[in-house]
């Protein structure tokens, strides 16, 4: 039987703002050492070290791990679909740029909220939410549109893009996988602990059987990279994520992930000296004022008593 999911609150919003923040130098810190490194190879070097990290933490806890307890085949699954999903990422960051992927691949909210609507009855979103949603995705256009104005379109272009919109779709996948199956009750860092280790054994033997494993200069940028992703990213930030999954409704959370691409931008202007215009102030308001939406939630109104009626002696 599945707990009940309480609606989002302070401490929950304040939490999704510094991950969000946190995620929004991860395009940054793949694309900026992938000279010295290939992205997919980060991301498999990373999940290693994460897993151990998690290790650590299980036996720590002293939460043991069990394969009998259900969490095993829907695990396995959840592992290949996030691994999937990093393929995405990191094969789209050789064709587009940090910026765009972050743009398609942060559409993962809207395709959770259509995977959980109907499958989930507690994850049913009300009009005003989607109306929230549908703005915020119309303000991440809009904070991109001065770029894609002014550079234009090309078909290397268009296919990384194309690549991060499906991995905006197998990031809404994990989600509905954890939120659906027995993952649901499981600790955070079993959850955790089947991606991760999925992601180093697939990526990393992607990695060497495409040559990229080999063209690698260990650079402090590239080991900087890998080191953040892996303790930061991957570890605190996708830990603290699924504790989150376990306490608030999946839709109102992944509506707060509209934020990740637009401190992602910011950072790139701080970082990589990236141009800012008034596309991204509009959009970034119209970010903002989505997520407000789609997080309120009605206000509560108390069941009218019943009519007082004479008692009978």
């Amino acid at each position: 039987m599945q707990s009940v999911r309480k609606p989002m609150d302070g401490f929950g919003a304040g939490i999704m703002v510094l991950l969000c923040v946190v995620l929004g130098l991860h395009q940054v810190a793949l694309k900026a050492a992938a000279p010295d490194i290939s992205p997919v190879l980060q991301i498999g070097l990373r999940s290693g070290i994460s897993a151990l990290l998690i290790c650590l933490v299980i036996a720590w806890q002293r939460e043991g791990f069990s394969l009998r307890d259900g969490t095993l085949k829907p695990g396995l699954f959840l592992g290949a679909v996030f691994s999937v999903e990093f393929f995405f990422v990191a094969e789209g960051l050789r064709y587009t740029s940090a910026s765009h992927m972050s743009v398609f691949l942060y559409t993962a909210p809207v395709f959770t909220a259509l995977m959980l609507h109907r499958r989930l009855p507690t994850e049913r979103l009300r009009l005003h939410q989607w109306f929230g949603i549908s703005i915020s995705f119309l303000g991440i256009v809009v904070a991109f549109a001065g770029g894609l104005i002014h550079t234009g379109f090309n078909l290397r272009v268009l296919w990384g893009d194309f690549l991060g919109i499906l991995g905006g779709i197998a990031w809404a996948g994990t989600t509905v996988i954890v939120r659906s199956t027995k993952l649901s009750e499981a600790p955070p860092t079993r959850t955790l602990l089947y991606q991760l280790a999925a992601a180093f054994v697939l990526l990393l033997t992607y990695a060497v059987g495409s040559g990229q494993a080999g063209k690698v200069s260990f650079t402090p940028l590239a080991v900087g990279s890998v080191l953040f992703q892996a303790v930061v990213i991957t570890f605190a930030v996708y830990l603290a994520w699924f504790s989150l999954l376990r306490r608030y409704h999946a839709a109102q959370l992944s509506a707060f992930m509209f934020m990740s691409p637009l401190f992602g931008v910011s950072f790139g202007v701080l970082l990589l000296h990236d141009p800012i215009d008034v596309f991204f102030a509009v959009g970034a308001v119209m970010v903002l004022t989505g997520i407000t939406l789609a997080s309120r939630q009605q206000p509560f109104k108390p069941p009218t008593p019943p009519p007082v009626t004479a008692s009978r002696r």
